[in-house]
């Protein structure tokens, strides 16, 4: 019912009045509101084998198969945030947010799983970056898993396709509630694991590579079958961590968990019943794979249906588990994106919406759904976050939602000026948070949002020729420099931002 609804409603919003031509308050946002910047454990730390830890799938994927990196690099220094997280701290603190995300390295607490011990200099490391950003009232909001997890669990287990992991993952958790529960207040088990079992097992992109057609052509791997083991997989390790937190620390420690999920807001391409049907579809490969078994404890019914036998069953005790429900969801939404059906007239497969044969486009008719960014496939539509927010809070029992990412890409140019001069992104900012203080007043239930990034970093397999910070990072001295975008941010959240969209700004203005 909801979804039905919900798909056809952003052709609407999209002829609405566009959000850049209001005006953008924070106090129209509620009172406790947390506002901050998002970033992640191997995207920025570095010192990948600095102080006992481990190796991680990460470290080993770049340095075996460097030629699945756009430029061949790697994060063994990236950010180099290892050594200098103070100054980090700084800059967070400059722009006046009160909230910043961040991972936990899983190798870096336990270098090799539960049989190693837990690292005492790791444990150290994010007790003095939790300090630090409290000292600066800065509130932590931490993400167990981004990706990243010790090489050694991807070879005992087969990372996320063995059942052992769930007992690994539940282990690390609990090292981390103990360690540093009494201050963080903000807990994410898994970041965006819809993406990355899609990357990971069915297209082969990320570590360890595994696919097959026509999905892609790996060396191994069943793109039919794979992901949604690896999938049952984390969401039993999510439900098990869900379950002790919240029968062990919640209540001492005070604080609150969830899961953030990747979320696309998908349009028909056209306004017949099969592209109605291939959004549906798109939405529950997208999302509901993973929110419905953790609020109602089952797969979607479109996914039973396509997948038949390639989709797990949930026991009874595993329902059981299931029971402990999440205090938020998170969302990471970037762009929209029409969806045409695969059903009738064949596609190809081999995209990240083929599992739920749908071909996505940001055309239609010859006309963009929204302004290009850097990344192919990713569009300006600050509507489809208004609409994101609806959907989900409908389905999903009007549960809490933070926007943990939401950001714009820039190609790594050759010209410091157009690099610092980003006037795309400050626009998309302002769009984007326009859209989300329109469902706030609407009475979506909405707590937070972070940008992705805090500053530029290593983009997984795009190495560092994307940049999505509102820092530039000179990779070579470790400079930090505020583009436009990040002035404009401080001054959003000190309550003096420029309201019009901006067309032409100096870096030093």
């Amino acid at each position: 019912m909801a979804a039905a609804t919900g798909v056809v409603m952003l052709a609407a919003a999209l002829a609405m009045l566009a959000p850049s031509t209001r005006a953008l308050d924070r106090a129209e946002f509620p009172p406790g509101f947390l506002f901050g910047a998002a970033t992640s454990a191997y995207q920025i730390e570095g010192a990948y084998l600095e102080d006992g830890k481990g190796l991680s799938n990460w470290d080993v994927f770049t340095h075996t198969h460097s030629g699945n990196i756009v430029d061949g690099r790697n994060g063994d220094v990236a950010d180099d945030h290892y050594h200098r997280y103070m100054e980090d701290v700084e800059i967070m603190h400059s722009l006046g947010v009160n909230s910043y995300r961040f991972s936990i390295s899983w190798a870096r607490i336990l270098p090799r799983g539960r049989l190693g011990g837990v690292n005492s200099a790791g444990i150290a490391f994010y007790d003095r970056l939790i300090v630090a950003l409290l000292q600066k009232g800065i509130e932590p909001f931490v993400t167990l898993h981004h990706f990243d997890l010790p090489h050694e669990l991807e070879t005992r287990y087969g990372g996320w396709l063995g059942a052992g992991i769930r007992e690994e993952f539940d282990h690390y958790a609990d090292v981390c509630f103990r360690a540093f529960g009494d201050r963080v207040k903000f807990w994410i088990t898994f970041n965006e694991p819809n993406m990355m079992t899609k990357l990971t097992y069915m297209l082969g992109m990320y570590p360890p590579n595994h696919c097959s057609p026509p999905f892609g052509n790996c060396n191994s791997g069943n793109s039919q079958r794979e992901p949604y083991v690896a999938a049952h997989n984390i969401i039993m390790s999510h439900a098990a961590v869900v379950a002790n937190y919240k029968k062990n620390y919640q209540a001492k420690q005070g604080g609150s968990i969830g899961i953030v999920i990747s979320m696309k807001y998908y349009e028909p391409l056209t306004n017949t019943t099969v592209d109605i049907l291939a959004a549906r579809r798109a939405l529950s490969f997208e999302i509901h794979w993973f929110l419905d078994p953790i609020f109602f404890g089952e797969y979607p019914k479109e996914m039973r249906e396509m997948l038949s036998s390639d989709l797990p069953e949930f026991t009874l005790a595993e329902k059981i588990l299931l029971e402990n429900k999440v205090d938020f969801i998170g969302v990471n939404h970037y762009t929209a994106i029409y969806a045409k059906d695969c059903i009738s007239s064949p596609c190809d497969l081999n995209t990240y919406e083929g599992n739920a044969l749908v071909f996505a486009t940001g055309q239609r008719d010859g006309v963009q759904i929204g302004k290009s960014t850097a990344l192919v496939g990713f569009y300006d539509v600050p509507e489809g976050m208004e609409q994101i927010i609806k959907y989900v809070n409908q389905r999903y029992e009007n549960a809490p939602i933070y926007v943990t990412e939401n950001g714009y890409s820039q190609h790594n140019s050759n010209s410091m000026e157009d690099m610092i001069n980003d006037v795309g992104r400050v626009n998309y900012l302002r769009g984007y948070l326009s859209s989300i203080s329109s469902a706030v007043r609407r009475g979506a239930n909405v707590r937070g949002y972070f940008v992705w990034s805090l500053m530029d970093n290593f983009e997984w397999v795009f190495g560092f020729t994307v940049r999505f910070g509102m820092y530039h990072v000179d990779f070579t001295t470790q400079e930090r420099i505020p583009k436009m975008s990040a002035k404009w941010y401080r001054d959003f959240l000190m309550g003096s931002a420029p309201l019009g969209e901006v067309q032409t700004l100096r870096a030093d203005s």
